[in-house]
């Protein structure tokens, strides 16, 4: 029979009492984020244009142009959400919880269920933008209303965002994992202990 085992309430534990990121720095990564996966997606459109255009001059083809103006269904549905999706998800898991804006403000992305981002985790807090913005904006809002600070976004992935500078308080004062659990997930409290 297989019975439900709760392995997050030990990290939820030692989560207890880190601080949360304050919202203006929130804001301002992701604005700084938002313009990263502008130039990024325009930057790869040049390459790509210029990557067909020497190929097609190669083979003695007519020049060829990307349409940006004319996109199809799904042209706009990859620049509109796709395109954003890979960018916040693909850098906050490489930067384990960091794009390059909350790098610069010194917050991080944490999961509540594991003790590392999970690349699934990174997608599902990038598609939760989506969602976010769907509300008018309420999905944003919702950081006054929620006690823990969480946006929609925040909500859907489970993670929080924190100050920098707290987590590696919490990581510098984490007692070392044995080598045979380095990477695993913390084992549940004994009940009977």
């Amino acid at each position: 029979m297989k019975t439900f085992k709760a392995h997050e309430t030990a990290w939820l534990l030692e989560l207890d009492g880190i601080e949360l990121a304050d919202f203006w720095q929130r804001a301002l990564a992701f604005l700084i984020d938002a313009l990263g996966a502008f130039v990024a997606f325009f930057t790869s459109l040049f390459v790509l244009d210029f990557a067909i255009n020497l190929w097609r001059a190669h083979h003695g083809l007519d020049n060829y142009s990307i349409n940006i103006k004319g996109e199809t269904r799904a042209e706009e549905l990859l620049t509109d959400s796709l395109a954003p999706a890979i960018y916040f998800g693909l850098s906050t898991w490489l930067g384990k919880g960091r794009s390059p804006g909350k790098w610069l403000l010194r917050i991080r992305v944490v999961s509540l269920v594991h003790r590392h981002l999970s690349l699934w985790h990174a997608i599902e807090r990038a598609l939760g933008y989506a969602a976010a913005t769907l509300e008018f904006g309420f999905g944003f809002a919702q950081f006054f209303i929620h006690p823990y600070r969480r946006t929609v976004q925040d909500r859907i992935a489970e993670t929080i965002v924190v100050k920098e500078a707290s987590f590696r308080k919490l990581i510098l004062n984490r007692p070392a994992l044995p080598a045979s659990l380095e990477g695993a997930e913390a084992p549940a409290p004994d009940p009977t202990a």
